[in-house]
């Protein structure tokens, strides 16, 4: 394996646990105590992890960080697809569905949209259009209107008032991060009202988040997790965290992805360096 390669596999395995031991890196990864805190050194002085005795963390987002639509939909895609295909399971023919924005709610619009007869109320111009493309399903998408932020959602007090007095029978949510202590949260302050006005008007709550989303904290919190219903996130999220979420969510589905492990890593990890 490459150097190069070998840090981008140290920062993948720091990113998706939040942190890292050099002895569990060098187990992974099967190269020297000094190979590795070498390699950490170098992340560190490049601002990708910060480097602690024993080990590396994972360099958080600010709290206001709030990446575009096209940019998340990059990321962690086998996960969405597989959080997708597990959340459309919940989803009978003629029931009535929220959807919030984001890039994982997408992917399950995605995978709902043959699916008949469903009335869908959403404030995401992307899952209204998919929809909407869609006719042969029959759908009624309801599009709030709003003010549209850069993951493509239309909040504020328009928003707001479109949901007042509707009501779905489960709500399908995203989430920017999640916390122990924080819950469910958002970088926009905004979007996290026209969240909680999707909750009221909802009979129950369905959170589709990929693990990455666990340990990150957003600006303004819109729910907590002993309020969801059922959390869907994927198989590759660390004991530690799926220990915290099976404790205070009524219900926990992993669903069965591929590992995301970056393609060029994955391709020369077959010899240690």
């Amino acid at each position: 394996m490459l150097a190069s390669q070998r840090r981008a596999a140290i920062l993948s395995i720091v990113q998706d646990a939040g942190a890292a031991r050099v002895s569990e890196l060098v187990e992974q990864l099967g190269v020297s105590d000094m190979t590795v805190r070498r390699d950490i050194e170098r992340l560190d002085t490049e601002g990708l992890l910060e480097r602690v005795h024993g080990g590396a963390l994972a360099v958080l987002p600010p709290a206001t960080d709030e990446p575009g639509f096209n940019a998340k939909s990059a990321l962690m895609t086998a996960a969405k697809r597989a959080i997708a295909t597990a959340a459309a399971t919940l989803v009978e023919p003629g029931s009535t569905i929220g959807i919030s924005a984001g890039t994982t709610t997408y992917e399950f619009a995605g995978a709902i949209r043959n699916i008949p007869q469903l009335t869908v109320v959403t404030n995401s111009v992307p899952v209204a259009q998919l929809l909407h493309e869609s006719p042969g399903a029959g759908h009624v998408v309801v599009l709030t209107g709003g003010v549209r932020t850069p993951s493509d959602a239309l909040v504020g007090p328009v928003a707001v008032a479109a949901l007042e007095g509707l009501h779905v029978d489960r709500l399908f949510l995203g989430a920017h991060g999640i916390d122990r202590e924080a819950g469910l949260t958002t970088p926009n302050l905004v979007e996290a009202e026209t969240n909680r006005a999707l909750v009221r008007a909802s009979r129950s709550v369905a959170v589709l988040a990929d693990h990455t989303k666990v340990g990150i904290v957003g600006l303004s919190t819109f729910m907590q997790l002993h309020e969801v219903d059922t959390l869907i996130t994927d198989s590759g999220i660390p004991s530690r965290s799926r220990a915290m979420l099976e404790e205070l969510v009524e219900h926990l589905v992993l669903a069965d992805s591929v590992p995301s492990v970056p393609t060029h890593v994955a391709e020369g990890a077959g010899r240690p360096g």
